[in-house]
């Protein structure tokens, strides 16, 4: 079954205006708002408007949805919408055939899927030549129907079947010589037969519900020639388990291992109680006439064997995989949400560290605006060194690295934590040690797809002096810097925060993790007169083409002075403005309020209240108090003039008490111990600080600083219950864990959140207990990786999963004013 594709404005155009109505009530009543809540939902995005825009704009139309309820309205509206068009569409057919009934319409608008909607479809799908046809073109249905209502035997039903005669095409082929035999009509017979049993469909719910309960699903080796081949399935090689009870985690890996010829998958049940459930349902136990029953009895153990099992086990596998899928899709949707939205460093010069062996730990400063530092003589701020090979070059690059640092008066610096991270991070500390007056901070940041983005066109663009093995350095600096700026030039697949990623519809999880990226790149803002093409592209509104206008036109004809400007952008019209303009930010123009997130469309409002009020901007902007304290009943005007909006009222003050607000959250990074540097230093019991990398339905990932993440199992986040991880944990949250598990020829790490050392080798035993197989977790990151480092000519660039992250702990400010500066 294929889904049926996103209704077209033309399939919209004839849904009916109850249709509609139907569909905003039942989207009202499981999302658990107001119809009108949906119903102007629904206006402003048929009229164009982003779910950005709406969730900050037009709060006073939607009665205060969020954007996260706004994204639920926007999936499941296309959804139903998908969903009454092929209704509409099926009915249509239906009734051109003349099978349309008043049981099938019941069924038909009571369908809850797209896969139900062409199970009820299917039987009367037109098929080519099918046996059931041929045998009704040669005039057998009626003997069919005598047979099966009358209960004659097949011998005596046939006895005066004359067959058609055997004739001759135009291409010499001959036709109607397929019942002529005596056999062959049995089967027309049975073909007629089955046919007509299929259009049974409350029988076959009924299976498919019963086979469902005790139904189990099975992995097996293909062959002993991928024994060794498939290693990393091991655990699947003879694998059966209840598909009900399934994770979805553990599906999409046999799934993985079918689609690498490794493993065949195939689903066990029972055939009998389904079988004589077909018998009692067409009354078939009870025939007098034996060569009847026979006929008919094994008719139904063909119904079952060829038609309606396989039909069921291929329903029950794609639900179940569609649901890992999404599931999967909202997974990386999640992580990825939360990474973007990692805290920035902020305005600081940074040094950029990406570190290698054979081909040397190249570096670059970045100076607060994120451009790469020039000397005096033009000449970039950047350098190779190679203090981990053979001949001793330890002393040279301290040398260099340490002018890089005075001279650029370098605040922080990041370290990516690829190959040599904790080798590198160790030679910056001896430098710092022995240079009080450098002081800077080492930071070690996630370089993932670092490489991608080096041999990428826009790295191309924006670095084109520097070669490809610097701008690494760079991009790792200005991720420090401002993480959502610099990751959104980066296919989010390539940053390794996904899960089975490579297993899912890759529209439905491009589609997805685009909206995550808009809707953090909208929530936080951007500087139009600094911000790149890449992310200019995901603010509402614009699209690659317009965000590519917007920095042609800055160039050509300099920074931004006032919003009003950017319509004078080609391609940048009425409706694009107005979707965009809240969320371009313009820093020292010639209108305070460009730099704030009230939308232009509010302007003059907010200046007759002040001037109503005695205040100017300077006395409000950033000052809540003084805004309390002002009537804002002038504030409360919507579009007819009534002065009864308190939702907009309340909204533009909040965007004048904290103008471009960012909702990112304070700077930590986590301290490693000194001590602890690779797997074979861990022990069971020890607790250390790390950093979630990864968060998956079975638990989460996290850094320790040992080349090597290791998992806690979701049994081991809590002594409470916890449903889904990422309601406890996120990516680069700050934990604690124990040691509970190691296995050092696999490289794999057990952890606990559980710190209660008089629990440890309770909690050991329990771990070691769990299925094996979420080890395919750790194996998609690590192929994840791999596909996005292909790129990457550097030999010791192998973009590993994770890697070292040394770094201390506390806020930003802590941070800063170790190093003499003021947050």
């Amino acid at each position: 079954m294929t889904d049926v594709l996103t209704t077209t404005d033309t399939e919209l155009d004839t849904l009916s205006e109850a249709t509609q109505q139907a569909i905003y009530q039942k989207l009202a009543t499981e999302l658990g708002v107001a119809t009108r809540q949906v119903t102007a939902f629904v206006k402003l995005y048929d009229e164009g408007a982003t779910i950005p825009f709406i969730a900050r704009y037009r709060k006073e139309q939607t009665q205060g949805l969020d954007d996260s309820q706004l994204r639920s309205l926007e999936k499941s509206l296309n959804y139903e919408r998908d969903m009454a068009s092929r209704r509409n569409k099926i009915l249509e057919l239906l009734t051109s055939q003349g099978k349309l009934t008043d049981e099938l319409s019941e069924r038909i608008a009571n369908a809850t899927s797209k896969l139900e909607l062409e199970d009820i479809y299917l039987p009367y799908r037109p098929r080519r030549r099918s046996v059931a046809t041929q045998a009704k073109e040669a005039g057998l249905e009626p003997i069919a129907l005598v047979i099966l209502h009358e209960h004659i035997a097949p011998s005596v039903a046939l006895a005066n079947y004359q067959a058609p005669e055997p004739t001759v095409n135009d291409n010499g082929e001959t036709e109607n010589s397929a019942f002529v035999e005596t056999e062959k009509q049995l089967q027309g017979i049975g073909a007629i037969i089955i046919d007509e049993w299929t259009q049974a469909l409350d029988l076959l719910d009924k299976l498919r519900i019963g086979f469902s309960k005790t139904a189990q699903v099975h992995s097996q080796l293909v062959g002993e020639e991928k024994r060794e081949v498939g290693e990393k399935y091991s655990d699947y090689f003879d694998h059966l388990e209840n598909l009900n009870k399934l994770p979805n985690h553990r599906l999409l890996a046999m799934l993985r291992g079918r689609q690498d010829n490794v493993l065949s998958i195939a689903i066990e049940g029972e055939d009998t109680p389904f079988i004589e459930q077909i018998i009692q349902y067409f009354n078939l136990e009870n025939i007098d006439n034996n060569e009847n029953k026979d006929f008919l009895q094994n008719l139904a153990k063909k119904l079952w064997a060829d038609k309606w099992r396989p039909h069921i086990e291929h329903r029950l596998l794609t639900e179940k995989r569609l649901t890992a899928e999404t599931d999967a899709i909202d997974v990386f949707a999640n992580n990825l949400k939360h990474l973007l939205m990692t805290a920035p460093a902020g305005q600081r010069v940074i040094l950029g560290v990406d570190p290698g062996i054979r081909h040397g730990v190249k570096m670059a400063v970045v100076d607060s605006l994120g451009h790469v530092a020039k000397n005096q003589q033009g000449e970039f701020a950047v350098a190779t060194v190679y203090p981990f090979i053979g001949d001793n070059r330890v002393d040279e690059a301290k040398e260099i690295i340490t002018n890089l640092l005075i001279d650029y008066e370098v605040n922080l610096i990041a370290i990516g934590n690829g190959t040599a991270s904790r080798e590198t991070d160790t030679l910056i500390k001896e430098i710092l040690a022995n240079n009080s007056e450098i002081t800077a901070i080492p930071v070690v940041v996630n370089e993932s797809g670092a490489s991608v983005y080096s041999v990428s066109e826009l790295a191309s663009q924006e670095l084109s002096e520097l070669d490809v093995s610097i701008r690494g350095a760079v991009s790792i600096a200005r991720r420090l810097q401002d993480p959502l700026s610099e990751l959104v030039k980066v296919d989010p697949k390539a940053i390794g925060v996904g899960q089975y990623q490579h297993d899912v519809n890759q529209t439905q999880l491009a589609d997805s993790l685009d909206k995550v990226t808009q809707d953090c790149v909208n929530a936080v803002g951007v500087d139009v007169n600094t911000a790149s093409p890449a992310i200019l592209a995901h603010i509402a509104g614009l699209n690659s083409n317009v965000a590519q206008q917007i920095v042609n036109y800055r160039n050509e004809h300099g920074a931004f002075a006032n919003r009003e400007q950017l319509k004078n952008v080609p391609r940048l019209g009425a409706k694009t403005f107005e979707q965009s303009a809240g969320f371009l930010r313009i820093r020292g123009g010639d209108e305070p309020l460009d730099a704030t997130g009230l939308h232009p469309e509010n302007y003059a409002l907010v200046k007759h209240w002040l001037e109503q009020s005695g205040k100017t901007l300077s006395d409000v902007l950033a000052n809540e108090s003084v805004i309390n304290s002002l009537d804002s009943n002038l504030l409360k005007q919507d579009e007819n003039g009534n002065h009864d909006n308190e939702i907009k009222a309340l909204s533009i003050k909040q965007e004048l008490a904290k103008p471009a607000h960012d909702p990112r959250p304070a700077f930590k990074t986590a301290e490693f111990r000194k001590d602890v540097n690779d797997i074979n230093d861990l022990q069971i019991g020890m607790v250390l600080e790390g950093v979630v990398t990864n968060v998956t339905n079975f638990g989460c990932f996290v850094d320790v600083g040992v080349h090597q993440d290791g998992l806690v199992h979701i049994s081991e986040l809590s002594d409470e219950f916890i449903a889904d991880p990422l309601n406890y944990v996120k990516p680069s949250d700050i934990v604690k864990v124990r040691v509970i598990s190691l296995d050092v020829a696999r490289k794999r790490i057990g952890f606990s959140m559980k710190l209660d050392d008089d629990k440890s080798a309770k909690d050991k035993k329990t771990f070691d207990k769990r299925p094996k197989t979420d080890k395919f977790d750790k194996f998609d990151k690590t192929k994840d990786k791999k596909s996005s480092t292909k790129f990457d000519k550097r030999a010791d660039k192998t973009d590993k999963a994770k890697d070292e992250k040394p770094a201390k702990v506390g806020s930003l400010g802590a941070l800063l004013a170790q190093a003499g500066l003021k947050k």
